[in-house]
């Protein structure tokens, strides 16, 4: 993914000042998205994953049916607002159960009646889908920079679905504020 980005940088970038600046900025995201991701525990890294998977998921399917309006065709045609929402809501419904699965998990073995996970679950929910904008942000800012740099495809790595970069644009994003907001978690700040 990083080499893809670089690559695109170096199409896209119109000076070479602005090349050095985004190839620094481009080693700076991919490499706070993978220490995020090596940082997560397990269970948060299959969380997280799994929150991209729904929001591409959900965006894509509900944007196929409903979607009507475009959210910026000028940097990816596609996206629509009825996708948006639709991964919005995929990602949502896939966190809570993941959040209220943990909290039972994390209750089973008490001696006393666990309580139900339902805090738990609205709040994955709302995480959930807080990171499909994120998600979406990601593709969006991919999508720009191949527009940028005048190619469909972040490389042909992958016949018919692109390179890797491509496949891991809305994941980046997403690792780097999971690994934010964990790190303020556990540090308690």
């Amino acid at each position: 993914a990083l080499l893809e980005m670089l690559k695109l940088v170096e199409k896209a970038a119109p000076t070479a000042k602005w090349h050095i600046f985004g190839a620094i900025g481009s080693v700076v995201y991919v490499g706070l998205a993978t220490a995020s991701l090596m940082a997560l525990p397990e269970f948060l890294v299959i969380i997280v994953v799994g929150i991209v998977i729904f929001t591409d998921t959900g965006a894509y399917f509900t944007g196929r049916m409903f979607g009507k309006r475009k959210i910026a065709p000028a940097i990816s045609p596609s996206k629509t607002w009825a996708g948006l929402y639709g991964g919005m809501l995929f990602a949502g419904l896939f966190a809570a159960c993941a959040f209220g699965f943990v909290q039972l998990a994390a209750t089973a073995l008490s001696p006393a009646k666990p309580p139900m996970p339902y805090t738990a679950m609205a709040v994955g929910g709302a995480i959930g889908a807080s990171l499909a904008v994120v998600a979406q942000a990601g593709d969006f800012f991919e999508s720009w920079l191949k527009r940028k740099a005048g190619v469909k495809d972040s490389s042909n790595l992958i016949p018919g679905h692109g390179g890797v970069f491509d496949r891991v644009d809305g994941l980046l994003p997403v690792a780097i504020v999971a690994g934010l907001a964990s790190l303020l978690f556990v540090s308690g700040h």
